[in-house]
């Protein structure tokens, strides 16, 4: 069963969404680590084996984390910021049944769509 780790950037809503889907999910904020910096807040979620769920484009920069060198990661990107869009690209996304399937790469959701970027296979 997949582990996964809601950032402070998104609205609690989302982590109650994705917990009723992937029951060990874990918070940023309900953990304490808020105000955590980037670096350190990665290293947390690659050593407990995470999925990270976040709205911080800097988490889906491929150069800096290469797909299939960590446990994956999805940036949403609604149309519009707010709670309302949040909670529908998060339902959209679980709805979808894709979540299971994207451990160690790096995807982005919008609405009606999500981009995936999957590990380089060698050989």
């Amino acid at each position: 069963m997949m582990k996964i780790k809601i950032d402070e950037d998104l609205p609690k809503t989302v982590g109650k969404l994705v917990r009723e889907v992937f029951p060990d999910t874990a918070s940023v904020l309900d953990e304490g680590l808020s105000g955590t910096l980037d670096p350190e807040l990665w290293k947390v979620v690659q050593m407990e084996g995470r999925f990270l769920i976040t709205g911080d484009k800097g988490f889906a920069n491929i150069r800096k984390y290469p797909p299939g060198t960590h446990h994956g990661v999805l940036l949403l990107r609604p149309e519009f910021v707010g709670i309302p869009q949040m909670k529908q690209l998060t339902q959209e996304v679980l709805k979808s049944g894709l979540l299971g399937r994207l451990a160690g790469c790096i995807s982005v959701a919008s609405p009606g769509r999500i981009r995936v970027r999957r590990p380089v296979k060698k050989g």
